[in-house]
């Protein structure tokens, strides 16, 4: 309970960084960092159904776990768009740019690809404990977030991605489906690529 907790809260932080700037790059990736120094030895801080994917596919997850990582940290982007719509109200980022929505699903794709690299590296047995583990993972994803903001709002992950659509189509506001393939599939295609790539180059 504990751990799938911590999933929670980090996800909602992240999510409330996203929302509440803007999906600043910096500031979404120092969240990240800190959030993940505050909460690793808990529960790994995945906050990140794509990175939690690839750690069961690495072996590091059990299906279950997985399965209750994934809803934890739906439910911690839902609480985080709750904080921003009763402090500010109004939609939260990212959205959906005018560019067609393949575009939007390979740069997701690309850009968690390189995020959950990252992460699996710092995961194996050569970095666990690297103190730098949680400002790397970071930058990463800053990093993704600039790279992708203008193509596909730059979500690099699933539950920040799907997390406001959920909490408006809940109070009415609709769902739009091309929103799911663009933060569901494109992240965790590119979670699953980057687990079978890490395995080969590693196992």
């Amino acid at each position: 309970m504990r751990r799938l907790l911590m999933e929670c809260i980090g996800t909602m932080f992240l999510m409330m960084a996203v929302a509440l700037t803007g999906n600043n790059a910096i500031a979404v990736g120092l969240m990240l960092a800190v959030m993940i120094y505050s909460g690793g030895h808990l529960s790994g801080a995945h906050f990140n159904p794509a990175v939690s994917l690839a750690a069961w596919m690495r072996g590091k997850l059990g299906v279950a776990d997985m399965v209750q990582y994934m809803v934890a940290q739906l439910v911690g982007a839902c609480l985080g768009w709750l904080v921003h719509s009763y402090l500010v109200g109004g939609s939260t980022a990212p959205m959906p740019t005018e560019h067609p929505l393949m575009h939007g699903m390979v740069a997701e794709a690309l850009l968690t690809f390189a995020l959950v690299t990252v992460v699996l590296n710092m995961m194996s047995s050569r970095s666990e404990g690297n103190p730098a583990g949680g400002l790397v993972t970071g930058l990463t994803l800053s990093a993704a977030v600039f790279a992708a903001g203008d193509v596909s709002g730059g979500a690099i992950n699933p539950a920040v991605g799907i997390g406001p659509q959920v909490m408006e189509a809940v109070t009415g506001g609709g769902f739009d489906a091309n929103t799911l393939a663009l933060y569901g599939v494109g992240p965790l295609v590119g979670g699953a690529v980057a687990a079978l790539l890490y395995k080969f180059l590693n196992d």
